[in-house]
């Protein structure tokens, strides 16, 4: 992998998209893992200005340590970083209590206030990134993208910009090792946050991201017969989630009305 190559261009292109946007340059949420810390390294690499945020609701102390020892790290390499933390825990409590949460449907409430953690931070990043004349930054990767679909619908899937969208989880890991970002990040577990509970990527999909990975790239050139054993089991949750997130992944349709009726 051309780490140097895919970071200069990547930084290019952003410097290149706000000067073509005519705003000053980026916010970015930073939430301890490694897509965000890569994400707004290379922001802070163009030299506008770089608006780090952590959001913390009802948050792990270890990713909101993770987080703050990325963004010090940046404000020493970098002069145009600027850091800071909203907590979003009242705001979420009030709407935990708004939307009268009693558990009738567990599970799907759940999920449901999970992507509500999401959207919220979304909602402040466009705050911000308004009253300071920056496009929001995206943090996701191609296999949570345009594989699984692991985010969430305007929620961390609501940005201006998706630098890092065709690099794979591994290749972001790949990234971050040449940036030198902080031992801490590097080794971080992947994990988005959303829970009160701690719960790892693999987890929630059932699969590694190297195993994704793998099936990805076949997607589309083999089916469900050519595999067996693991692969099998890793095809058939990619398949399957791959299908369900096809109304995150497409653009929103319309319903085209044909000019002779009008």
């Amino acid at each position: 992998m051309q780490t140097d190559k895919i970071t200069d261009k990547i930084v290019n292109w952003l410097k290149d998209y706000a000067s073509k946007a005519n705003v000053k340059g980026y916010v970015i949420g930073v939430s301890g893992g490694i897509d965000s810390a890569v994400v707004s390294t290379l922001a802070a690499m163009t030299g506008l200005k770089t608006l780090l945020i952590e959001m913390p609701i009802r948050q792990n102390p270890d990713e909101v340590n993770r987080a703050w020892e990325h963004m010090e790290d940046l404000k020493k390499r970098f002069s145009n970083i600027e850091a800071i933390s909203v907590n979003l825990t009242p705001a979420f409590e009030e709407l935990y209590k708004t939307f009268d949460a009693d558990g009738k449907d567990y599970p799907a409430e759940k999920l449901a206030f999970a992507n509500t953690r999401s959207r919220l931070r979304m909602l402040t990043l466009y705050h911000y990134g308004q009253i300071n004349g920056l496009l929001v930054c995206g943090t996701g990767n191609k296999v949570e993208d345009f594989g699984v679909g692991f985010f969430t619908k305007y929620g961390d899937g609501g940005v201006d910009v998706s630098p890092i969208a065709d690099l794979y989880k591994t290749e972001v890991y790949a990234l971050a090792k040449s940036l030198n970002l902080v031992e801490s990040i590097q080794n971080a577990i992947p994990a988005d946050g959303l829970w009160d509970e701690a719960r790892t990527d693999e987890q929630q999909i059932g699969a590694t991201y190297p195993e994704l990975e793998k099936i990805q790239k076949e997607f589309g050139t083999k089916s469900e017969s050519d595999y067996s054993g693991r692969d099998l089991e890793v095809y058939k949750i990619f398949s399957r989630m791959n299908k369900a997130a096809q109304h995150k992944i497409q653009p929103i349709p319309v319903c085209n009305i044909p000019e002779d009726w009008r």
